[in-house]
């Protein structure tokens, strides 16, 4: 079976409690990077056409990967945090994501839509149950697939804690100024300065032109935003390739939309549903500086849901690849080896 590699050492704060020593452990690298055995595109309505594919072992447990954003879309590299010798690793773009057609397509695109794909792929790959890797707002579609559906659910492996509220959708468009000023001042600044009082509004109405310029330059601005954010350290990457362009306008334009029409209220909250998840063993695994989704989230879920694995990560942001994050979720993926 092809291990993931021992890399340098690093702490861990989910390795001690508050009278302990901490504990030094390697890092666990990526499994080698792998080919799919199958892969398709499945109709879900008669608009939006899912890309799905399947690798590593097709007689193994299934565990199904939802991407982050929404409209992030999934990436090769997603495949290797599992054991391709155990798991039977599912992957698919969400609608209007990635692969996915039509790309970016805000028609029929909604969290109910999304948990319905889930439930549709599900018995089209004819599988009973999975495992659900999600991290930032696949968490959040996790937990709410879970909800709906807990006995498809073989466990859950969370990162980057996400409940689609407003006081998080008010922290990414303002709140992350505090700790990366010069990303939100690009950020903000792309707007005229009558409108940086309702940044949304202003970039919703721009990323919804009937100008695919206008779409574009706006898409990039976001997306280098939240990118600059995302990992520990500031990550400014340029959006050059029309790969990149493309990916940049499905993310904004998606995380715009259902941060415009999909935040979920306080009376409707997953917090207020945690009861249905308490017989799904879980795991939370949190950044502790991540500012995409600060551990404010996480650690409030923890609280009111003791029954899953909670793990605070030092010197780890929002990435998944940030390298002690990167470690820890593929620890999780071989503890899930246990279960199922």
């Amino acid at each position: 079976m092809p291990m993931p590699k021992k890399d340098v050492a690093d702490i861990s704060e989910g390795d001690r409690s508050p009278a302990s020593p901490i504990r030094r452990q390697h890092l666990l690298d990526l499994f080698p990077p792998l080919t799919p055995y199958s892969s398709g595109f499945l109709s879900v309505d008669s608009t939006h056409n899912i890309y799905w594919e399947q690798s590593g072992n097709p007689d193994g447990v299934p565990i199904v990967l939802l991407h982050g954003g929404p409209g992030a879309g999934a990436t090769p590299t997603h495949r290797r945090f599992f054991d391709p010798d155990h798991y039977r690793i599912i992957i698919f773009d969400q609608r209007g994501a990635g692969r996915s057609t039509p790309l970016g397509s805000l028609e029929n695109n909604n969290t109910e839509f999304l948990i319905q794909d889930m439930e549709t792929l599900r018995d089209h790959l004819r599988i009973e149950r999975w495992h659900l890797f999600g991290g930032s707002w696949g968490s959040t579609l996790a937990m709410l697939y879970a909800v709906r559906h807990p006995e498809n659910c073989l466990s859950l492996i969370l990162r980057g804690m996400f409940l689609c509220e407003q006081e998080e959708i008010d922290w990414f468009l303002y709140g992350m100024k505090t700790v990366f000023p010069e990303a939100w001042e690009q950020f903000a600044g792309f707007l005229p300065e009558d409108e940086q009082n309702n940044l949304l509004e202003g970039y919703y109405k721009r990323l919804t032109d009937s100008d695919p310029n206008t779409q574009m330059e706006a898409a990039i601005r976001w997306s280098l935003y939240e990118g600059a954010c995302s990992s520990l350290l500031p990550n400014y990457e340029t959006i050059t390739t029309a790969e990149q362009k493309q990916h940049a306008l499905a993310l904004a334009r998606l995380e715009s939309h259902f941060f415009s029409h999909e935040v979920i209220a306080p009376e409707n909250s997953i917090l207020r549903e945690l009861d249905k998840l308490r017989r799904i063993p879980a795991t939370i695994i949190q950044g502790r500086y991540d500012i995409i989704c600060p551990i404010r989230t996480a650690y409030q879920i923890h609280q009111l849901w003791p029954e899953a694995d909670y793990i605070v990560v030092p010197e780890a942001g929002h990435s998944a690849l940030d390298p002690t994050m990167r470690s820890r979720l593929i620890e999780a993926t071989e503890n899930a080896k246990t279960i199922g």
